[in-house]
Protein backbone atom coordinates (compact mmCIF):
# COMPACT_ATOMS: atom_id res chain seq x y z
CA UNK A 1 0.00 0.00 0.00
CA UNK A 2 1.09 3.29 -0.96
CA UNK A 3 1.58 6.06 1.57
CA UNK A 4 1.14 9.73 0.49
CA UNK A 5 2.89 12.26 2.44
CA UNK A 6 0.95 15.76 1.93
CA UNK A 7 2.36 18.24 -0.39
CA UNK A 8 3.59 21.66 1.04
CA UNK A 9 3.76 24.63 -1.58
CA UNK A 10 6.02 27.83 -0.89
CA UNK A 11 5.29 30.79 -2.48
CA UNK A 12 8.79 33.00 -2.36
CA UNK A 13 7.65 35.27 -0.23
CA UNK A 14 8.82 35.52 3.40
CA UNK A 15 8.87 38.12 6.28
CA UNK A 16 7.16 41.46 6.28
CA UNK A 17 7.11 43.92 3.28
CA UNK A 18 8.73 46.81 3.31
CA UNK A 19 7.27 50.12 3.42
CA UNK A 20 8.19 50.49 -0.77
CA UNK A 21 6.52 47.31 -1.18
CA UNK A 22 3.48 48.16 1.00
CA UNK A 23 2.83 51.26 -0.64
CA UNK A 24 3.51 49.34 -3.85
CA UNK A 25 1.14 46.72 -3.02
CA UNK A 26 -2.02 49.33 -2.48
CA UNK A 27 -1.13 50.80 -6.31
CA UNK A 28 -3.77 49.09 -8.67
CA UNK A 29 -1.87 47.47 -11.70
CA UNK A 30 -4.04 48.85 -14.17
CA UNK A 31 -1.71 49.58 -17.09
CA UNK A 32 2.12 48.81 -18.25
CA UNK A 33 3.57 51.61 -16.63
CA UNK A 34 2.11 50.68 -13.48
CA UNK A 35 3.63 47.35 -13.72
CA UNK A 36 6.93 49.01 -14.84
CA UNK A 37 6.79 51.12 -11.67
CA UNK A 38 6.20 47.71 -9.63
CA UNK A 39 9.19 46.13 -11.07
CA UNK A 40 11.65 48.98 -10.25
CA UNK A 41 10.32 49.53 -6.96
CA UNK A 42 9.79 46.20 -5.42
CA UNK A 43 11.45 43.38 -8.02
CA UNK A 44 14.55 45.21 -8.76
CA UNK A 45 15.22 46.78 -5.82
CA UNK A 46 15.49 43.30 -4.05
CA UNK A 47 19.35 42.15 -2.76
CA UNK A 48 19.26 39.04 -4.43
CA UNK A 49 17.72 40.61 -8.06
CA UNK A 50 20.25 40.22 -11.00
CA UNK A 51 20.38 42.51 -13.60
CA UNK A 52 22.56 40.96 -15.69
CA UNK A 53 20.19 37.31 -16.27
CA UNK A 54 16.30 37.08 -17.10
CA UNK A 55 14.21 37.08 -14.21
CA UNK A 56 10.54 35.52 -15.09
CA UNK A 57 8.18 36.84 -12.23
CA UNK A 58 4.41 36.44 -12.15
CA UNK A 59 2.29 38.90 -10.26
CA UNK A 60 -0.71 37.79 -8.90
CA UNK A 61 -3.39 40.41 -8.16
CA UNK A 62 -7.14 40.97 -6.41
CA UNK A 63 -10.14 42.30 -7.65
CA UNK A 64 -9.19 45.57 -7.63
CA UNK A 65 -6.30 44.72 -9.47
CA UNK A 66 -3.43 45.31 -6.68
CA UNK A 67 -0.77 43.18 -6.05
CA UNK A 68 -1.67 39.83 -3.72
CA UNK A 69 2.19 39.04 -4.05
CA UNK A 70 4.59 37.94 -6.85
CA UNK A 71 6.36 34.85 -7.19
CA UNK A 72 9.93 34.31 -9.12
CA UNK A 73 9.41 31.55 -11.65
CA UNK A 74 12.52 31.52 -13.31
CA UNK A 75 15.59 32.87 -13.50
CA UNK A 76 17.76 32.49 -16.74
CA UNK A 77 20.96 33.28 -18.78
CA UNK A 78 21.63 36.81 -20.21
CA UNK A 79 19.44 36.13 -23.24
CA UNK A 80 16.63 33.12 -22.22
CA UNK A 81 14.59 32.23 -19.43
CA UNK A 82 12.35 29.14 -19.95
CA UNK A 83 9.29 27.87 -18.18
CA UNK A 84 6.58 25.87 -18.46
CA UNK A 85 2.37 27.55 -18.17
CA UNK A 86 1.69 24.95 -14.91
CA UNK A 87 5.17 26.81 -12.92
CA UNK A 88 3.35 30.21 -13.83
CA UNK A 89 -0.43 29.26 -12.93
CA UNK A 90 0.38 27.51 -10.01
CA UNK A 91 0.94 30.52 -7.32
CA UNK A 92 -2.17 31.95 -9.31
CA UNK A 93 -3.81 29.23 -7.91
CA UNK A 94 -2.63 28.95 -4.44
CA UNK A 95 -3.19 32.85 -4.27
CA UNK A 96 -6.56 32.19 -5.77
CA UNK A 97 -5.73 34.98 -7.92
CA UNK A 98 -8.32 36.65 -9.75
CA UNK A 99 -5.84 38.02 -12.33
CA UNK A 100 -2.59 38.11 -12.71
CA UNK A 101 0.88 39.65 -14.93
CA UNK A 102 3.48 38.09 -16.60
CA UNK A 103 7.15 40.14 -16.25
CA UNK A 104 10.55 39.86 -17.60
CA UNK A 105 13.36 41.48 -17.89
CA UNK A 106 15.38 41.92 -20.90
CA UNK A 107 19.27 42.52 -19.98
CA UNK A 108 20.26 43.40 -23.53
CA UNK A 109 18.80 46.51 -22.73
CA UNK A 110 15.57 45.70 -25.68
CA UNK A 111 12.39 45.42 -24.41
CA UNK A 112 11.80 43.79 -28.16
CA UNK A 113 9.64 40.02 -27.92
CA UNK A 114 11.43 37.26 -28.88
CA UNK A 115 9.62 34.58 -30.27
CA UNK A 116 9.73 32.17 -27.32
CA UNK A 117 8.19 35.33 -25.61
CA UNK A 118 5.04 35.62 -27.81
CA UNK A 119 5.06 31.53 -28.16
CA UNK A 120 4.78 32.05 -24.27
CA UNK A 121 2.07 34.92 -24.16
CA UNK A 122 -0.21 33.21 -26.20
CA UNK A 123 0.18 29.43 -24.52
CA UNK A 124 -1.07 31.48 -21.23
CA UNK A 125 -3.42 33.43 -23.07
CA UNK A 126 -5.41 30.15 -24.24
CA UNK A 127 -4.62 28.29 -20.37
CA UNK A 128 -6.23 31.59 -18.30
CA UNK A 129 -9.14 31.43 -20.52
CA UNK A 130 -9.67 27.60 -19.66
CA UNK A 131 -9.21 28.46 -16.11
CA UNK A 132 -11.16 31.78 -16.02
CA UNK A 133 -8.36 33.68 -14.50
CA UNK A 134 -7.54 37.20 -16.25
CA UNK A 135 -4.01 37.50 -17.68
CA UNK A 136 -3.86 41.18 -17.74
CA UNK A 137 -0.48 41.66 -19.60
CA UNK A 138 3.22 40.05 -20.35
CA UNK A 139 5.25 42.73 -19.68
CA UNK A 140 8.91 42.74 -20.96
CA UNK A 141 11.12 45.09 -19.12
CA UNK A 142 14.61 47.00 -20.76
CA UNK A 143 17.57 46.99 -18.57
CA UNK A 144 18.80 49.73 -19.95
CA UNK A 145 18.40 53.61 -19.46
CA UNK A 146 19.18 54.20 -23.64
CA UNK A 147 15.98 52.50 -24.64
CA UNK A 148 13.94 53.82 -25.97
CA UNK A 149 10.77 52.61 -24.39
CA UNK A 150 11.88 50.92 -21.02
CA UNK A 151 8.87 48.47 -21.82
CA UNK A 152 6.62 46.51 -24.12
CA UNK A 153 3.24 45.37 -23.18
CA UNK A 154 1.92 42.62 -25.07
CA UNK A 155 -1.53 44.20 -24.25
CA UNK A 156 -0.72 47.71 -25.79
CA UNK A 157 0.66 46.28 -28.66
CA UNK A 158 -2.86 44.40 -28.86
CA UNK A 159 -1.23 40.84 -28.83
CA UNK A 160 -3.17 39.89 -25.37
Amino acid sequence: MKSYLPMKVVLHRVGEPTLQEYGASRTPLDGPRAIYDFWQTVIQSRPDFEPEKEHLVVIMLDTKLRPKGFHLVALGTLNECTAAPREIFRPVIVEASYAFILAHNHPSGSPDPSPADRRLTQSLREGAGILQIQMLDHVIIANSEHACLPFFSFRDAGLL
